[in-house]
């Protein structure tokens, strides 16, 4: 039984990448600020900090101990926004942290397993933002970051039969897009017809993503980058 662990786990499209591995009868590790409020026998929840580098190394050594991890899917994030005149440097070191220095130190920590093994899993959730976003210096700075180590990781990993991935996702509705426009609000509206499908994506819309990527049968595609934006990737669109 493949075990996936998934940082942000508890809610938004961690939560729904984990509801559909655990759909198909595999095993989740969820590791975030709060356990999953879900019960399932093949769900087990971890919390820490990963801005903190102590917390995320402590965790990372007690996950690695519970369990073989299979695979790993770095989805906690932040966003921290603000306009270049208002931008705070330690914004930019905190969400390195986050985005970047945790995935790293626990893909090291369940590495050894995945190589003994033969297989593996990395998978990335950053943004479309990271082409480029007002008020997201420290966001899309980091987050197009994590494109650069995941195609490194891609071609150190690929001999070992563990592949790196990144899915980009437009605008979701999530806890963390409703933190920055209000709820069924008028820029909400905005915001969805501004997207070339004419609407905002869904945690699903993801975590569908997410499976293809995490399918044992996915052993031919590393290093990719997947926008799952409904078009924003593409730049303005005609009304």
């Amino acid at each position: 039984m493949k075990t996936t662990l998934i940082t942000g786990g508890n809610s938004g499209i961690g939560a729904a990448i984990g509801d559909l591995l655990l759909a198909r009868g595999e095993k989740i590790v969820s590791l975030g600020l709060e356990k999953p409020a879900a019960e399932n026998d093949n769900l087990f929840g971890y919390t820490a900090d990963l801005t903190d580098p102590a917390a995320t190394a402590q965790v990372a050594a007690q996950i690695a101990a519970d369990h073989s991890i299979d695979a790993v899917v770095h989805n906690a994030g932040a966003i921290l926004p603000d306009l270049l005149p208002d931008a705070d440097p330690n914004d930019l070191l905190k969400l390195a942290q986050l985005h970047l220095a945790a995935p790293m130190a626990l893909t090291q920590a369940f590495l050894p397993g995945m190589t003994e093994r033969g297989f593996g899993r990395i998978l990335f959730i950053t943004s479309r933002a990271s082409m480029g976003m007002p008020t997201r210096s420290a966001y899309s700075a980091t987050k197009a970051g994590v494109h650069g180590m995941m195609r490194t990781w891609a071609l150190e990993l690929a001999p070992k039969g563990i592949t790196a991935n990144v899915i980009a996702p437009g605008p979701v509705l999530t806890e963390n897009f409703w933190g920055i426009v209000p709820k069924d609000g008028k820029l909400q509206e905005k915001i969805a017809n501004g997207v070339p499908v004419r609407r905002i994506g869904t945690p699903k819309d993801i975590a569908n993503a997410a499976g293809f990527f995490l399918d044992v049968n996915a052993s031919f595609i590393t290093g990719q980058v997947l926008y799952v934006c409904g078009g924003t990737s593409l730049g303005s669109q005609p009304s």
